[in-house]
């Protein structure tokens, strides 16, 4: 059975806009005087890129970075470092609709979940179906395959047009850099804030950000893809930065969608991510049921402490 808490308000980028209270009419906007024009993303893409979990004195030292987190910031104190890749094809065609798009994240999962993220995953998402694959070292009460969501597209090429332009946050990539971002009242879901600074974590708010820089042959390219993760232990990731590296605007190998292509989603367990069991085990593997304190991207909008 489809859940309901699994289509995700994510304000036009993996769904209609109507599951989302946008702040502008269908959670698109309009570019005022001397704001740049919207970058598209190519056809299809694919890149790798380093994933930066800032833990400490991200308050001071907002995203967007240019690069490695700032001098003053210290990884392995501040911050980890970890690594994955994306690749996207919005030429894709099936029964579930249209585009796919894989991220992969090697050795330490996407940290937006109150679990530890130590064992690698990735998101497959096919048409409006999105699905999670868990590797090796994940909790002992995950399957390997689970339904992500039933409505959760791959993002459109112009799906920027979603998300307010930020000059402040354009200034930190530097030259050529345009970003766009908006932090999120977890509790109604209502945009409370254009722009990584200030900080609102203490708050409760929940960060989304995607960064662009111009390359040499003037096409503006993915820089950054920054945002809020699960802000308390066990993913302790207030904030996280995926820098993208080695962009190349080439198809990826259809063989990447291929593990989930021909499964029926309604056959499949729900995630439950957002939300795991309450279990006993080892360190880090308390469900949420236990422990939440701090709301998910999944609580967007029906957050309760």
């Amino acid at each position: 059975m489809l859940a309901n808490a699994q289509v995700y308000q994510t304000y036009g980028t993996h769904n209609p806009a109507d599951a989302s209270p946008c702040a502008v009419e269908k959670c698109v906007y309009h570019r005022g005087p001397g704001e740049p024009r919207d970058p598209l993303w190519p056809e299809y893409w694919q890149s790798g890129w380093t994933m930066y979990r800032v833990y400490n004195g991200y308050d001071k030292y907002p995203p967007p970075y240019p690069g490695r987190p700032p001098a003053a910031l210290k990884e392995g104190v501040d911050y980890q470092t970890s690594r994955g890749a994306s690749f996207y094809d919005s030429t894709w065609r099936g029964r579930s609709g249209e585009g796919a798009m894989e991220e992969r994240y090697d050795n330490y999962c996407l940290p937006i979940f109150p679990i530890a993220n130590n064992f690698s995953c990735r998101f497959i998402s096919l048409g409006d179906v999105a699905y999670f694959v868990a590797g090796d070292g994940r909790p002992g009460w995950m399957p390997r395959v689970c339904l992500f969501s039933p409505v959760n597209h791959p993002p459109r090429r112009d799906f920027v047009s979603h998300l307010p332009y930020s000059a402040a946050d354009s200034a930190r990539i530097g030259k050529g850099g345009q970003a766009y971002s908006f932090w999120i009242n977890a509790a109604n879901g209502y945009v409370i804030q254009v722009g990584a600074s200030p900080d609102r974590t203490a708050d409760g708010a929940i960060l989304f950000g995607y960064g662009f820089q111009t390359d040499s042959s003037g096409q503006a390219r993915p820089q950054s893809f920054y945002f809020s993760g699960y802000p308390l232990p066990p993913a302790n990731a207030p904030m996280v930065s995926q820098n993208y590296t080695g962009f190349t605007p080439t198809q990826p190998s259809p063989d990447l969608w291929s593990e989930v292509a021909g499964l029926d989603p309604a056959t499949l367990p729900a995630c439950q991510l957002f939300d795991p069991p309450a279990t006993k085990g080892p360190k880090g593997s308390v469900g949420a049921k236990a422990v939440k304190a701090a709301p998910t991207w999944g609580d967007i909008g029906r957050w309760r402490p």
